[in-house]
């Protein structure tokens, strides 16, 4: 039992243990027995932090079910080892190595001298920024909610966007709220600190603090300079595209004024890098910005957050290594740091298996539903397995195999290829033979 087969067998239980709870007739409504398929998918897009949905979450579910999604949702955010890790604290358990590699893995950073600090930075972090998103958005639900429900809405919603998960108590997601700065402004918000990773959160914490209480010169890791600077221009690219993309689309953007235009489109890029939630109706967009969403699904958010997809540090490690081959230069640098030769081999792979997946994936859905636009099922595919949830509204239309490929698309996707890979081949043996070098044509 290697740590990749602990962490991958970890998500699987919880989703079983999520799908039982869901089968209950307490987690319905009406208090009937659920659907297996319903209970199944919700469960995985749950746990996945995906936010694909084949029956309404607020009208459908009971409270205990709605209760339930948003514990699987906050299990799988965090990821299976940092809830094990958490439960281990409560019971004042040690750290064995074990847990400490199972946490290293799960971040792919070597944090083995302070794994117990670490687990519990993250977690305080959590509760600090969902607590933080309640207060707000409790604010702007009270105008048509009592008490009562507001703070639920404001709780689940919080949650749901640090996350990244995207699911929504309300049949329209956001679309609702498409004019609230404050709804605009505080889950894009979560969105985007949820997606970042807990790293650049804990390092731009201890600048501040370096800065008021030391006042000494702080180095940035290359780390968070490019997951900020990569985010940062994702954010502003996908903002400015959508906007003049979708325009002159009365259905989406076309009859809003202008405040309006810069809101949705704003929301629209954040929310396509994995979070799920919508202010406009996707499946009214135009051709072109269905593809400008797949291409920032699939790129998607930062490594050890909340979010899915290639990630954004993979994105500036091909980028950078184009940059040096049309140079002509053997190595590849970033922010004066030379980048690893195993970096760009697990960029590479990454890249390679997850357009693989996306292409093998689409195919399948395609032969499967023959009746629906490649589009549509492009973008679902994508969507499902960068754990995004965004949907162009066929999601619950799909066949019941579509489904299951869906389900283990969104498992795939949040446990991670090379993770995956890693589970099912075992540790590699060790290589003691060494082979002569051999130049072929690329290209």
């Amino acid at each position: 039992m290697t740590i990749a087969r602990t962490i991958c067998l970890g998500f699987i239980a919880t989703i079983a243990v999520g799908t039982i709870l869901l089968l209950m007739p307490f987690s319905t409504s009406s208090g009937d027995w659920n659907n297996l398929i319903v209970a199944l998918f919700t469960s995985t897009s749950a746990v996945c932090v995906t936010g694909l949905i084949v029956v309404d979450t607020g009208s459908y579910f009971s409270f205990w079910g709605e209760l339930i999604i948003l514990l699987l949702i906050q299990i799988g955010g965090l990821g299976y080892m940092m809830t094990t890790t958490f439960l281990m604290l409560l019971v004042g358990k040690k750290f064995d190595f074990r847990q400490k590699l199972a946490i290293q893995e799960s971040f792919d950073r070597p944090f083995l001298q302070g794994s117990q600090n670490l687990s519990i930075s993250i977690l305080a972090t959590t509760l600090i920024f969902e607590i933080t998103g309640v207060f707000f958005l409790l604010k702007s639900f009270s105008a048509n909610y009592d008490f009562n429900r507001s703070l639920w809405l404001a709780i689940f919603h919080s949650i749901s966007a640090w996350n990244n998960a995207g699911f929504s108590l309300f049949e329209d997601s956001l679309v609702s709220y498409q004019g609230s700065i404050l709804i605009n402004v505080v889950i894009s918000a979560l969105i985007i600190f949820g997606g970042i990773g807990y790293q650049v959160i804990i390092e731009m914490y201890l600048w501040i603090v370096n800065k008021i209480k030391y006042k000494q010169r702080f180095i940035f890791s290359l780390n968070f300079k490019v997951v900020i600077s990569t985010t940062i221009f994702l954010l502003i690219f996908g903002w400015l595209s959508f906007y003049f993309t979708e325009i002159r689309n009365p259905d989406t953007l076309g009859n809003l004024d202008f405040q309006g235009k810069l809101l949705a489109a704003w929301f629209q890029s954040v929310t396509t890098r994995t979070a799920g939630f919508n202010t406009i109706d996707l499946g009214k967009m135009t051709t072109a910005g269905l593809f400008l969403s797949i291409g920032f699904m699939f790129i998607g958010a930062s490594p050890s957050g909340t979010g899915g997809g290639i990630k954004t540090t993979t994105l500036r490690i091909l980028a950078n290594s184009t940059r040096s081959v049309l140079r002509g230069k053997d190595d590849v640098i970033m922010y004066q740091r030379q980048v690893p030769v195993s970096l760009i081999l697990k960029a590479v792979a990454v890249i390679f298996g997850s357009a693989l997946t996306v292409i093998i994936v689409t195919f399948l859905i395609s032969f499967v539903e023959p009746d629906i636009d490649s589009i549509r099922l492009f973008f679902e595919a994508v969507s499902a397995f960068a754990t995004v949830g965004v949907s162009t509204g066929i999601t619950g239309s799909l066949s019941i195999i579509s489904k299951l490929i869906l389900i283990i698309t969104m498992y795939m996707g949040r446990v991670g290829i090379l993770l995956l890979m890693a589970a099912i081949l075992g540790d590699p043996p060790p290589n003691r033979i060494q082979y002569p070098e051999e130049n072929l044509l690329v290209g």
